[in-house]
Formats: structure tokens, C-alpha cells, sequence
């Protein structure tokens, strides 16, 4: 048997070769690609998630201290002189939190996470700049509930969680004006 003779079997080693090579190096790059995705998705959602916490904690203590100031949608007042301090440390952390999202946020979500925390800040300086009545307080929170909406929203889009998000909360609280009625 010559070299001339034994060529095709050799040429079809080298193309089968040549072949799952290529085949092996694609599944393996998408396999990558898909772990790295998935990867990115958690800590997307991980720092969209801390970020929502550390901006309810923020609003939290603005509404505790707005209910020491005669605002009756929260039961637990908290007076300024001792909540103030808590609000400037849970700024602090918002904007800690918030370099997280810059980071990893698509600009929907950045867009709308920044309107979030500046409806936030209004509310802050609501309480800060003294007296304020009960409807400019109800519309600050109406803004802030649709800016948190929103913000989710576009992280659920973010992250391909498929579905609408969750109804809206309505301020004031509906059980308010239930037991009044």
C-alpha cells in the first residue's frame, strides 16, 4: 500500500478532526458565555435588589420622622433630632448601593433608579424645610410609588423576568380610608 493510496483515510482523519476541534471549541465557548450571563443576571439582581432595600430604609426613616411631625400614615414616629442622623447614614449607604447599580445597570434601570432616590430626596427636604401639608406629603409619596415602580420595571426587564411586575402600592394606604369610612 503506497502514501498515494492511504491519502484519503489520512485526509478524512485530519477534516474529522479538524471537524469536532470545531465543534468542541463553540459548545465550549457558548457554554462560557452562557455561565458568564448567568453570573452577571445574579449580581444584576443582587445589586438591584440591595439598592431597592437601602432606598426603603431611607423612606422608612423619612416617613417615621414625617409622622412625628403630625403625618398619620405611619404608626411609629420617629422625632428629627433622633431621625435625622438615621437618614444621613441611610443616604450614605443609598449612595454606596448606588455605584453598584451604576456598574452593572442598563441605562433604563439606572434611569429610572436615579429618579427613584430623587423622589426620595424630596420627601427628605419636605420634612427638613419644616411645615408641609398633608396633600404636597401625599403627592411626594405618589410620585416616589410610581418612581419605584418604574424602577422595577426596568430591572425585571433587565434581568428577563417575563411578566408584569407586581400592582402598585396606593398612597395613602386603601386600609386608611377603609376603616374611616
Amino acid at each position: 500500500m503506497t502514501l498515494l493510496d492511504q491519502l484519503p483515510a489520512l485526509v478524512g482523519v485530519v477534516v474529522g478532526s479538524l471537524g469536532s476541534y470545531a465543534v468542541q471549541s463553540l459548545t465550549e465557548r457558548r457554554r462560557w458565555k452562557r455561565q458568564r450571563e448567568e453570573r452577571w443576571d445574579e449580581k444584576r439582581f443582587e445589586t438591584y435588589s440591595r439598592y431597592a432595600n437601602a432606598l426603603k430604609a431611607q423612606l422608612r426613616d423619612a416617613q417615621r420622622i414625617g409622622a412625628s411631625l403630625g403625618f398619620a400614615d405611619v404608626v411609629d414616629p420617629l422625632l428629627p433630632a433622633d431621625g435625622l442622623p438615621l437618614l444621613a447614614e441611610a443616604e450614605s449607604h443609598r449612595a454606596t448601593e448606588w455605584e453598584s447599580v451604576l456598574l452593572v445597570g442598563d441605562a433604563a434601570t439606572i434611569s429610572a433608579a436615579r429618579r427613584w432616590h430623587e423622589t426620595i430626596w424630596t420627601i427628605e427636604l419636605l420634612i427638613r424645610e419644616g411645615p408641609v401639608n398633608s396633600e404636597m406629603w401625599t403627592k411626594a409619596h405618589r410620585l416616589a410609588s410610581a418612581a419605584r415602580d418604574a424602577f422595577y420595571q426596568g430591572a425585571r426587564k433587565d434581568l428577563g423576568i417575563e411578566g408584569a411586575p407586581p400592582p402598585s402600592g396606593q398612597w395613602p394606604r386603601q386600609w386608611r380610608a377603609e376603616l374611616s369610612g
